[in-house]
């Protein structure tokens, strides 16, 4: 590929956001990132947005990205289409648990996948909740989700996960950063061409 670690330096601040139904975990989600501890939360009313500074032993470690997580009612999702424009990546968290809103959350989650300016975003689907009894598991997230029909220049990776003891997070932010880096370094190599 001729991309070497010293080629990350142009993907040093990324801009991500999270989107999912309200009650999915997203702000969890996000403090669970920040502080690497549970921190109690309310219903996001609007937006909030903090600057990461990837740890763990991937290939994501000491990369910066400015995540904005935004609320997930009903009457806020008509943000989720600014919010998410032109952004590097998105991570769409679901409960695994509420198996009544997947229908829903798979409608929000096509809505968002078809947006022109979200074409080819990388996306890292959370399924959060998974320390939980009657967890689906990542194989039934993703048909549930019908992640197989989004678009083809889409690529999606669904990460089990519990953003309150955070098992699984870094992992999957280490998978949408490779993700990341991927688009980027086939965008350049369209450029010089």
């Amino acid at each position: 590929m001729g991309t070497s670690f010293s080629g990350l330096a142009a993907f040093q601040s990324l801009h991500v956001v999270m989107l999912g139904l309200d009650s999915a975990g997203k702000t969890t989600v996000l403090y669970r990132l920040r502080f690497n501890e549970f921190v109690n939360t309310v219903p996001t009313i609007g937006f909030n947005t903090e600057r990461i500074r990837l740890g763990g032993a991937g290939a994501s470690r000491g990369i910066s990205c400015h995540f904005w997580d935004v609320g997930g009612q009903e009457k806020l999702r008509p943000l989720w289409k600014p919010y998410s424009r032109c952004t590097d990546g998105i991570v769409y968290v679901v409960d695994s648990v509420d198996a009544e809103r997947l229908e829903e959350a798979r409608a929000e989650l096509h809505r968002i996948a078809r947006f022109s300016e979200n074409q080819g975003t990388p996306l890292l689907v959370v399924a959060n909740k998974q320390d939980l009894p009657r967890a689906l598991s990542v194989a039934d997230i993703a048909r549930h989700l019908a992640l197989g029909e989004l678009p083809p220049s889409t690529r999606y990776h669904v990460q089990p996960a519990c953003a309150i003891t955070g098992d699984g997070l870094r992992e999957g932010v280490d998978a949408l950063h490779d993700m990341i880096v991927k688009r980027k370094s086939l965008k350049r190599k369209k450029k010089r061409q």
